[in-house]
Protein backbone atom coordinates (compact mmCIF):
# COMPACT_ATOMS: atom_id res chain seq x y z
CA UNK A 1 0.00 0.00 0.00
CA UNK A 2 1.41 3.61 -1.49
CA UNK A 3 1.69 5.81 1.60
CA UNK A 4 2.40 9.59 1.67
CA UNK A 5 2.98 12.26 4.29
CA UNK A 6 2.12 15.65 3.67
CA UNK A 7 3.97 18.65 4.72
CA UNK A 8 1.45 21.22 5.46
CA UNK A 9 3.37 24.73 5.77
CA UNK A 10 3.16 28.69 5.42
CA UNK A 11 6.67 29.93 3.67
CA UNK A 12 9.67 31.06 6.13
CA UNK A 13 8.87 34.89 5.77
CA UNK A 14 10.36 37.34 7.97
CA UNK A 15 7.72 39.30 9.84
CA UNK A 16 5.03 36.43 8.43
CA UNK A 17 6.28 33.36 9.92
CA UNK A 18 6.53 32.54 13.87
CA UNK A 19 5.11 35.50 14.63
CA UNK A 20 4.20 34.49 18.59
CA UNK A 21 8.41 34.79 19.16
CA UNK A 22 8.32 38.53 18.58
CA UNK A 23 9.99 40.63 19.86
CA UNK A 24 11.70 38.38 21.56
CA UNK A 25 13.16 37.29 18.41
CA UNK A 26 13.45 39.13 15.29
CA UNK A 27 11.65 38.71 12.38
CA UNK A 28 14.40 37.04 10.93
CA UNK A 29 15.55 34.83 13.61
CA UNK A 30 12.09 33.63 13.80
CA UNK A 31 12.17 32.33 10.22
CA UNK A 32 15.22 31.45 10.55
CA UNK A 33 13.72 29.29 13.15
CA UNK A 34 11.04 27.99 10.89
CA UNK A 35 13.54 27.26 8.33
CA UNK A 36 15.04 24.77 10.56
CA UNK A 37 12.27 23.26 11.86
CA UNK A 38 11.54 22.73 7.86
CA UNK A 39 14.53 21.09 8.08
CA UNK A 40 14.71 18.69 10.86
CA UNK A 41 10.91 17.41 9.98
CA UNK A 42 12.01 16.62 6.22
CA UNK A 43 14.71 14.50 7.23
CA UNK A 44 12.63 12.75 9.70
CA UNK A 45 9.70 12.22 6.83
CA UNK A 46 12.69 10.67 4.84
CA UNK A 47 12.97 8.17 6.48
CA UNK A 48 9.27 6.76 7.02
CA UNK A 49 8.93 5.07 3.72
CA UNK A 50 6.56 7.45 2.60
CA UNK A 51 6.27 9.81 -0.89
CA UNK A 52 6.56 13.26 0.59
CA UNK A 53 4.50 16.16 -0.63
CA UNK A 54 4.46 19.77 0.31
CA UNK A 55 1.51 21.67 0.68
CA UNK A 56 2.68 25.74 0.93
CA UNK A 57 1.26 29.42 1.06
CA UNK A 58 2.34 31.67 -0.58
CA UNK A 59 2.16 30.17 -3.65
CA UNK A 60 5.09 32.24 -4.79
CA UNK A 61 7.36 31.01 -2.32
CA UNK A 62 7.67 26.75 -3.85
CA UNK A 63 11.38 27.96 -5.23
CA UNK A 64 12.39 28.89 -1.11
CA UNK A 65 11.13 25.71 -0.12
CA UNK A 66 12.41 23.81 -2.54
CA UNK A 67 15.64 25.31 -1.65
CA UNK A 68 15.03 24.10 1.76
CA UNK A 69 13.40 21.14 1.85
CA UNK A 70 14.70 19.48 -1.07
CA UNK A 71 12.95 17.00 -3.75
CA UNK A 72 9.43 16.17 -2.74
CA UNK A 73 6.98 13.66 -5.01
CA UNK A 74 5.13 17.12 -5.39
CA UNK A 75 4.16 20.82 -4.49
CA UNK A 76 1.12 22.39 -4.57
CA UNK A 77 -0.21 25.37 -3.04
CA UNK A 78 -2.92 25.83 -0.28
CA UNK A 79 -6.30 26.65 -1.32
CA UNK A 80 -8.55 29.32 -0.06
CA UNK A 81 -10.58 28.80 2.96
CA UNK A 82 -10.01 28.20 7.11
CA UNK A 83 -7.62 26.00 8.16
CA UNK A 84 -10.06 23.08 8.41
CA UNK A 85 -10.99 23.49 5.20
CA UNK A 86 -6.83 23.73 3.93
CA UNK A 87 -5.86 20.86 5.28
CA UNK A 88 -8.51 18.53 4.39
CA UNK A 89 -8.51 19.81 0.22
CA UNK A 90 -4.96 18.76 0.79
CA UNK A 91 -5.48 15.20 2.10
CA UNK A 92 -8.17 14.45 -0.56
CA UNK A 93 -5.83 15.82 -3.20
CA UNK A 94 -3.12 13.60 -2.23
CA UNK A 95 -5.27 10.42 -1.64
CA UNK A 96 -6.65 11.10 -4.88
CA UNK A 97 -3.52 9.89 -6.53
CA UNK A 98 -3.51 6.76 -5.44
CA UNK A 99 -2.63 6.15 -1.89
CA UNK A 100 -3.54 4.00 0.74
CA UNK A 101 -2.90 6.13 3.41
CA UNK A 102 -1.47 9.93 4.10
CA UNK A 103 -0.23 11.77 7.01
CA UNK A 104 -0.60 15.58 7.13
CA UNK A 105 1.89 17.15 9.77
CA UNK A 106 2.59 20.73 10.83
CA UNK A 107 5.42 22.33 10.89
CA UNK A 108 5.35 23.78 14.61
CA UNK A 109 7.08 20.29 15.92
CA UNK A 110 10.94 20.17 14.94
CA UNK A 111 11.34 17.09 17.82
CA UNK A 112 9.20 15.06 15.07
CA UNK A 113 10.85 11.40 14.64
CA UNK A 114 10.46 8.95 12.43
CA UNK A 115 9.56 6.48 14.88
CA UNK A 116 6.07 8.63 15.25
CA UNK A 117 5.30 8.75 12.18
CA UNK A 118 6.00 4.74 11.17
CA UNK A 119 3.69 4.67 14.35
CA UNK A 120 0.84 6.68 12.83
CA UNK A 121 0.82 4.62 10.03
CA UNK A 122 0.83 1.22 11.66
CA UNK A 123 -2.19 3.20 13.63
CA UNK A 124 -4.08 4.09 10.92
CA UNK A 125 -3.96 0.34 9.64
CA UNK A 126 -6.68 -0.58 12.25
CA UNK A 127 -8.22 3.25 12.45
CA UNK A 128 -10.24 5.45 10.08
CA UNK A 129 -8.00 8.39 11.86
CA UNK A 130 -5.04 9.08 13.17
CA UNK A 131 -3.54 12.14 15.09
CA UNK A 132 -0.35 13.60 16.55
CA UNK A 133 -1.50 15.15 20.04
CA UNK A 134 0.06 18.33 21.26
CA UNK A 135 0.57 19.12 24.47
CA UNK A 136 -1.33 22.80 24.46
CA UNK A 137 -4.54 20.67 23.68
CA UNK A 138 -4.22 20.68 19.22
CA UNK A 139 -2.56 18.21 16.70
CA UNK A 140 0.76 18.30 14.47
CA UNK A 141 -0.43 15.29 12.31
CA UNK A 142 -3.51 14.08 11.13
CA UNK A 143 -3.71 11.24 9.32
CA UNK A 144 -6.76 9.17 6.97
CA UNK A 145 -7.17 6.65 4.40
CA UNK A 146 -10.08 7.96 2.83
CA UNK A 147 -11.07 11.84 2.63
CA UNK A 148 -13.05 12.22 6.29
CA UNK A 149 -14.81 15.94 6.03
CA UNK A 150 -16.09 15.27 9.57
CA UNK A 151 -11.94 15.67 11.29
CA UNK A 152 -12.21 19.39 9.74
CA UNK A 153 -15.82 20.80 10.20
CA UNK A 154 -14.44 23.32 13.17
CA UNK A 155 -14.94 26.72 12.69
CA UNK A 156 -12.08 28.05 14.30
CA UNK A 157 -8.83 26.47 15.21
CA UNK A 158 -6.02 27.96 17.70
CA UNK A 159 -7.51 27.20 20.60
CA UNK A 160 -7.28 24.17 23.74
CA UNK A 161 -9.85 22.28 22.64
CA UNK A 162 -9.15 21.79 18.93
CA UNK A 163 -9.01 18.15 19.26
CA UNK A 164 -11.34 17.34 22.40
CA UNK A 165 -14.01 18.72 19.98
CA UNK A 166 -12.88 17.07 16.97
CA UNK A 167 -12.63 13.34 18.48
CA UNK A 168 -16.14 14.44 19.87
CA UNK A 169 -17.47 15.19 16.55
CA UNK A 170 -15.09 12.17 14.84
CA UNK A 171 -16.66 9.30 17.72
CA UNK A 172 -20.19 10.64 17.32
CA UNK A 173 -20.26 9.69 13.36
CA UNK A 174 -18.81 6.12 14.73
CA UNK A 175 -15.02 6.53 13.07
CA UNK A 176 -12.85 4.51 14.96
CA UNK A 177 -9.72 7.21 16.07
CA UNK A 178 -6.27 6.46 17.03
CA UNK A 179 -2.95 8.05 18.06
CA UNK A 180 0.34 8.17 17.54
CA UNK A 181 3.21 10.04 20.10
CA UNK A 182 2.36 13.51 22.02
CA UNK A 183 5.01 16.46 20.75
CA UNK A 184 5.26 19.77 21.90
CA UNK A 185 4.48 22.66 19.92
CA UNK A 186 7.41 25.27 19.01
CA UNK A 187 4.82 28.32 19.56
CA UNK A 188 6.02 31.18 22.01
CA UNK A 189 9.26 31.93 23.76
CA UNK A 190 8.56 29.68 26.55
CA UNK A 191 8.37 26.26 24.09
CA UNK A 192 11.62 27.23 23.02
CA UNK A 193 12.87 27.20 26.65
CA UNK A 194 11.61 23.62 26.97
CA UNK A 195 13.06 21.95 23.91
CA UNK A 196 16.62 23.62 25.45
CA UNK A 197 16.21 21.85 28.69
CA UNK A 198 15.48 18.88 26.76
CA UNK A 199 18.25 19.51 24.69
CA UNK A 200 20.71 19.16 27.14
CA UNK A 201 19.74 15.47 27.56
CA UNK A 202 19.13 14.74 24.09
CA UNK A 203 22.20 14.63 21.80
CA UNK A 204 19.64 13.88 18.68
CA UNK A 205 18.26 17.50 19.59
CA UNK A 206 21.34 18.68 19.91
CA UNK A 207 22.61 18.04 16.97
CA UNK A 208 19.59 19.10 15.11
CA UNK A 209 19.45 22.40 12.92
CA UNK A 210 16.94 23.38 15.45
CA UNK A 211 19.33 22.78 18.26
CA UNK A 212 22.24 23.73 16.83
CA UNK A 213 20.49 27.76 15.71
CA UNK A 214 19.19 27.82 18.99
CA UNK A 215 22.42 27.24 20.93
CA UNK A 216 23.56 30.19 18.96
CA UNK A 217 20.61 32.62 19.10
CA UNK A 218 19.86 32.25 23.49
CA UNK A 219 19.01 34.97 24.47
CA UNK A 220 21.49 36.20 26.89
CA UNK A 221 20.40 38.87 29.75
CA UNK A 222 23.32 40.24 31.84
CA UNK A 223 22.41 41.29 35.50
CA UNK A 224 25.12 43.91 37.65
CA UNK A 225 24.61 44.38 40.67
CA UNK A 226 26.10 47.59 42.21
CA UNK A 227 26.68 49.72 44.89
CA UNK A 228 28.86 52.11 45.41
CA UNK A 229 30.99 51.15 42.52
CA UNK A 230 32.69 54.67 41.28
CA UNK A 231 35.99 52.62 40.57
CA UNK A 232 35.01 50.12 38.51
CA UNK A 233 31.73 51.30 36.85
CA UNK A 234 33.18 53.12 34.05
CA UNK A 235 35.47 49.81 32.86
CA UNK A 236 32.43 47.64 32.85
CA UNK A 237 30.27 49.77 30.75
CA UNK A 238 33.44 49.98 28.47
CA UNK A 239 33.15 46.50 28.26
CA UNK A 240 29.50 45.70 27.74
CA UNK A 241 28.91 48.33 24.87
CA UNK A 242 30.29 46.51 22.69
CA UNK A 243 27.62 43.65 23.34
CA UNK A 244 24.96 45.91 23.99
CA UNK A 245 22.91 45.14 21.06
CA UNK A 246 23.50 41.08 21.51
CA UNK A 247 21.87 40.64 24.78
CA UNK A 248 19.89 42.85 27.33
CA UNK A 249 21.77 44.32 29.74
CA UNK A 250 20.41 45.09 33.44
CA UNK A 251 22.56 47.01 35.80
CA UNK A 252 20.80 46.81 39.39
CA UNK A 253 21.35 49.81 42.21
CA UNK A 254 21.13 48.94 45.61
CA UNK A 255 21.30 52.51 46.93
CA UNK A 256 24.69 53.63 46.23
CA UNK A 257 26.06 57.07 47.44
CA UNK A 258 28.47 58.08 45.83
CA UNK A 259 28.48 59.19 42.09
CA UNK A 260 27.75 55.29 40.61
CA UNK A 261 24.47 55.91 38.91
CA UNK A 262 25.60 59.36 37.35
CA UNK A 263 28.31 57.21 36.08
CA UNK A 264 26.20 55.01 33.95
CA UNK A 265 25.10 55.45 30.63
CA UNK A 266 22.05 56.67 29.71
CA UNK A 267 22.76 53.49 26.71
CA UNK A 268 22.35 50.76 29.55
CA UNK A 269 18.70 50.06 31.72
CA UNK A 270 19.35 50.58 35.48
CA UNK A 271 16.53 49.00 38.01
CA UNK A 272 16.49 50.18 41.70
CA UNK A 273 16.93 47.88 44.58
CA UNK A 274 17.01 47.31 48.16
CA UNK A 275 20.74 46.84 49.07
CA UNK A 276 21.76 43.28 48.72
CA UNK A 277 23.61 41.18 46.19
CA UNK A 278 20.81 38.38 46.41
CA UNK A 279 18.08 41.19 46.37
CA UNK A 280 19.57 43.13 43.94
CA UNK A 281 19.74 40.18 41.52
CA UNK A 282 16.52 38.60 41.74
CA UNK A 283 15.38 41.57 40.66
CA UNK A 284 17.27 41.66 37.63
CA UNK A 285 16.24 38.56 37.13
CA UNK A 286 12.67 39.02 37.83
CA UNK A 287 12.66 42.01 35.33
CA UNK A 288 14.71 40.52 32.65
CA UNK A 289 13.66 38.48 29.06
CA UNK A 290 16.43 36.21 28.45
CA UNK A 291 16.93 32.71 28.37
CA UNK A 292 19.79 32.75 30.01
CA UNK A 293 20.73 34.77 32.59
CA UNK A 294 24.32 35.66 33.59
CA UNK A 295 25.13 37.24 36.85
CA UNK A 296 28.36 39.22 36.67
CA UNK A 297 30.22 41.54 39.24
CA UNK A 298 30.72 45.53 38.47
CA UNK A 299 34.70 44.43 39.60
CA UNK A 300 35.13 41.53 36.94
CA UNK A 301 37.22 41.60 33.41
CA UNK A 302 35.56 39.45 31.00
CA UNK A 303 37.44 37.59 28.09
CA UNK A 304 36.70 37.82 24.66
CA UNK A 305 33.70 36.45 23.01
CA UNK A 306 31.94 36.20 26.30
CA UNK A 307 28.09 35.29 24.89
CA UNK A 308 29.80 32.30 22.73
CA UNK A 309 31.22 31.11 25.08
CA UNK A 310 28.54 31.21 27.30
CA UNK A 311 26.08 29.39 24.77
CA UNK A 312 29.03 27.06 24.02
CA UNK A 313 28.61 25.77 27.55
CA UNK A 314 24.83 26.31 27.83
CA UNK A 315 24.47 23.30 24.53
CA UNK A 316 25.29 20.69 27.20
CA UNK A 317 24.15 22.14 30.44
CA UNK A 318 21.63 23.96 32.22
CA UNK A 319 24.11 26.34 34.37
CA UNK A 320 27.54 27.03 34.42
CA UNK A 321 30.27 29.67 35.19
CA UNK A 322 33.67 30.72 33.98
CA UNK A 323 37.02 30.21 36.24
CA UNK A 324 38.43 32.67 38.12
CA UNK A 325 42.04 34.74 37.69
CA UNK A 326 43.46 37.21 39.68
CA UNK A 327 46.23 39.86 37.69
CA UNK A 328 48.15 39.85 41.30
CA UNK A 329 50.99 37.54 41.26
CA UNK A 330 51.25 36.99 44.81
CA UNK A 331 51.39 33.25 45.41
CA UNK A 332 48.19 32.53 47.65
CA UNK A 333 46.20 34.84 45.21
CA UNK A 334 47.82 32.05 42.85
CA UNK A 335 46.58 29.48 44.83
CA UNK A 336 43.05 30.99 45.43
CA UNK A 337 42.44 30.84 41.53
CA UNK A 338 43.78 26.79 41.70
CA UNK A 339 41.16 26.21 44.41
CA UNK A 340 38.09 28.20 43.42
CA UNK A 341 38.61 26.65 39.79
CA UNK A 342 38.90 23.12 41.22
CA UNK A 343 35.88 23.55 43.45
CA UNK A 344 33.70 23.46 40.82
CA UNK A 345 34.35 20.53 39.01
CA UNK A 346 35.32 18.40 42.28
CA UNK A 347 32.60 19.74 44.69
CA UNK A 348 29.85 21.56 42.00
CA UNK A 349 30.30 24.61 43.66
CA UNK A 350 30.70 28.11 42.10
CA UNK A 351 31.05 31.71 43.28
CA UNK A 352 29.86 35.02 42.19
CA UNK A 353 33.08 36.17 41.14
CA UNK A 354 33.24 33.72 38.49
CA UNK A 355 30.14 35.02 36.46
CA UNK A 356 27.25 32.79 37.11
CA UNK A 357 25.31 31.45 34.48
CA UNK A 358 22.01 29.28 34.16
CA UNK A 359 18.96 28.61 32.77
CA UNK A 360 16.14 31.02 33.05
CA UNK A 361 13.33 28.20 34.12
CA UNK A 362 16.16 26.28 36.42
CA UNK A 363 16.72 30.00 38.16
CA UNK A 364 13.56 30.53 39.16
CA UNK A 365 12.45 26.41 39.90
CA UNK A 366 15.43 26.89 42.34
CA UNK A 367 14.07 29.69 44.29
CA UNK A 368 16.49 32.38 42.82
CA UNK A 369 18.92 33.20 45.04
CA UNK A 370 18.21 33.10 48.87
CA UNK A 371 17.42 36.48 50.26
CA UNK A 372 20.00 36.54 52.68
CA UNK A 373 22.86 38.93 53.15
CA UNK A 374 26.24 36.77 52.55
CA UNK A 375 26.64 33.52 50.86
CA UNK A 376 23.54 34.06 48.35
CA UNK A 377 25.90 32.27 45.70
CA UNK A 378 27.25 29.52 48.02
CA UNK A 379 23.74 28.22 48.72
CA UNK A 380 22.43 28.30 45.01
CA UNK A 381 25.33 26.43 44.14
CA UNK A 382 24.47 23.73 47.23
CA UNK A 383 20.70 24.27 45.99
CA UNK A 384 21.61 22.97 42.28
CA UNK A 385 23.65 20.11 43.81
CA UNK A 386 20.72 18.72 46.04
CA UNK A 387 19.11 19.12 42.26
CA UNK A 388 21.62 17.24 40.78
CA UNK A 389 22.30 20.08 37.98
CA UNK A 390 25.42 19.22 36.40
CA UNK A 391 28.04 22.42 36.31
CA UNK A 392 29.79 23.76 33.43
CA UNK A 393 32.77 25.78 32.79
CA UNK A 394 33.43 27.86 29.76
CA UNK A 395 37.16 27.86 28.33
CA UNK A 396 38.17 31.59 29.29
CA UNK A 397 38.46 32.94 32.82
CA UNK A 398 36.91 35.98 34.01
CA UNK A 399 39.38 38.38 35.83
CA UNK A 400 38.40 39.66 39.02
CA UNK A 401 39.68 41.97 41.69
CA UNK A 402 40.85 41.15 44.96
CA UNK A 403 39.92 44.06 46.67
CA UNK A 404 38.93 42.02 49.06
CA UNK A 405 41.84 40.84 50.25
CA UNK A 406 44.46 43.12 52.21
CA UNK A 407 47.90 43.83 51.24
CA UNK A 408 50.30 41.30 52.38
CA UNK A 409 50.91 37.51 52.08
CA UNK A 410 49.78 36.81 55.71
CA UNK A 411 46.91 39.01 55.68
CA UNK A 412 46.19 37.49 52.30
CA UNK A 413 45.56 33.90 53.83
CA UNK A 414 44.35 34.83 57.39
CA UNK A 415 41.18 36.29 54.96
CA UNK A 416 41.06 33.12 53.07
CA UNK A 417 41.24 30.64 56.17
CA UNK A 418 38.29 33.39 57.38
CA UNK A 419 36.12 32.64 54.54
CA UNK A 420 36.74 29.14 54.86
CA UNK A 421 35.64 29.19 58.59
CA UNK A 422 32.51 31.40 57.63
CA UNK A 423 31.24 28.81 55.17
CA UNK A 424 32.06 25.95 57.67
CA UNK A 425 30.11 27.77 60.07
CA UNK A 426 26.88 28.34 57.54
CA UNK A 427 26.97 24.83 56.91
CA UNK A 428 26.65 24.20 60.07
CA UNK A 429 23.64 26.29 60.43
CA UNK A 430 25.10 29.02 62.32
CA UNK A 431 22.84 31.94 61.89
CA UNK A 432 23.75 34.08 58.83
CA UNK A 433 23.22 37.43 60.37
CA UNK A 434 25.88 36.60 62.92
CA UNK A 435 28.23 35.54 60.05
CA UNK A 436 27.66 38.36 58.04
CA UNK A 437 28.50 40.34 60.98
CA UNK A 438 31.97 38.45 60.68
CA UNK A 439 32.22 39.67 57.04
CA UNK A 440 33.67 43.04 56.08
CA UNK A 441 32.20 44.99 53.11
CA UNK A 442 35.02 46.45 51.24
CA UNK A 443 32.16 48.82 50.18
Amino acid sequence: MKRAVIIFTRVPVPGQTKTRMMPHFSPEQCARLHTCFLKDIAGQCRGCGADIFVCYTPEAGKRKLEKIIGKAAGWFPQTDGGLGERMYTALADVLGRGYGSCLLVGTDVPELRRESLEKAFEVLEKNDVVFGRTEDGGYYLVGMKHPLKEAFSLNAYGHGKVLEETLAELEEKGFAVGFTDMLSDMDTPEDLRGYRRRMTQDRRLKESFTGRYLARISRISIIIPVYNESCTIEKMQRQLLPLKDRCEILFVDGGSTDDTLAKISPAFRVIRSRKGRAWQMNEGAARSSGDILFFLHCDSELPAHPLERIRRVMRDHRAGCFGIAFHSKNFFMFTCRVISNHRIRDRKVMFGDQGIFLDRELFFEAGMFPEIPLMEDYQLSLTLKEMDVKLGMADRRIYTSDRRFPPGTIPKLKVMWKMNRLRKMYRDGMDIEKIAQMYRDVR
